[in-house]
């Protein structure tokens, strides 16, 4: 895959969303572990093209939902799912007709060394390591989607033994990366750098093992005059940015709506 380039994205964003100059707000942005690179890419482009400047969190998607609701003072969402989202916008918590699915994760079982993860998955069923990386289910979809995959292929119970949890995929990852687990299950994105595998070796999880990835992100209730905010979901629907997440192992819906 050819290597991605920014300066296109800030073009586009530098016509489309600069057409009216407006001062220069901040947004505080609650983001799913999994979207780290690229949700620093957008923030570098939302900067560059409007002048305003995203402040980001990484965490997990169930934690920042528990925060939310607690009153923490986060202007946007970028959740790991739909389902939360969706929940805080049942709970009057977000400006109307904001939601949208800004991408579609790809769960990949990944180890640092090369030679490790055949294109099968096959270590899985052989059983030859010591311990597995997981993000914790309840919190993290893409643990969740994890722990699906060991059920569908029947290996939950020889598994469950050698997992080693992670708060979130950002930990999980950082287990594998320093060699604390032998492999992992993580996000594509977290493995990728312009469409090729940094190092190591993985296999994709096929989806029909789990339940889709669908990543959702809403605006809050709070922001619903913050210019930085409109700009930062308004950036999440451009093409340009679309293909940028293709870049970083996502999937995205073509012909998905603005909001709904």
């Amino acid at each position: 895959m050819r290597r991605f380039s920014l300066r296109p994205l800030l073009a586009l964003a530098a016509g489309a969303l600069c057409a009216t100059a407006a001062p220069a707000e901040t947004v505080q942005v609650a983001v799913a572990a999994n979207f780290t690179a690229p949700a620093k890419a957008l923030a570098e482009v939302l900067n560059k093209t409007t002048g305003h400047e995203a402040k980001l969190s990484f965490g997990p998607s169930g934690g920042f939902y528990t925060q939310i609701k607690n009153g923490a003072p986060f202007d946007v969402f970028l959740s790991a799912d739909d389902e939360r989202p969706a929940r805080l916008e049942q709970e009057g918590e977000t400006v109307p007709g904001t939601r949208l699915t800004y991408a579609i994760g790809r769960l990949v079982l990944w180890s640092a060394r090369e030679g490790v993860v055949d294109q099968a998955c096959a270590v899985l069923k052989s059983g030859n390591f010591n311990t597995i990386a997981i993000a914790n289910p309840k919190l993290a979809p893409y643990g969740a989607a994890a722990m699906q995959t060991l059920e569908a292929m029947g290996l939950t119970e020889a598994i469950t033994p050698k997992v080693v949890t992670g708060e979130n995929i950002g930990q999980t990852h950082n287990f594998v990366a320093t060699g604390n687990a032998d492999l992992g299950f993580v996000a594509k994105s977290q493995v990728l750098h312009s469409g090729r595998l940094k190092g190591g070796s993985m296999c994709e999880v096929p989806g029909s093992y789990h339940a889709p990835i669908v990543q959702d992100a809403v605006m809050l209730r709070r922001a619903e005059s913050n210019p930085a905010a409109k700009a930062w979901m308004a950036l999440l629907r451009s093409p340009r940015t679309h293909e940028l997440l293709r870049s970083y192992g996502y999937e995205v819906k073509a012909d998905e709506k603005a909001a709904r």
